[in-house]
């Protein structure tokens, strides 16, 4: 019995993902949005630390405990 030359594994996710639709360069695209995506919201959040203003006294919340 002839022994096959086993695949690498990079190579057998890379057909995968060919086969599925999903090349290279969409999932570069796709990186780049998640990434900008990412970035906004950090962005967003950093904007909202420094707008916002202390409260004098924090507030709690009353609730009840069986």
């Amino acid at each position: 019995m002839a022994k096959s030359k086993p695949t690498k594994a990079c190579c057998l996710v890379s057909e995968l993902l060919e086969e599925a639709g999903f090349d290279r360069e969409k999932a570069r695209r796709l990186k780049r949005q998640v990434l900008e995506g990412v970035i906004l919201l950090c962005q967003w959040q950093l904007a909202r630390m420094e707008t916002r203003v202390p409260r004098s006294t924090p507030r709690g919340r009353k609730v009840e405990v069986d």
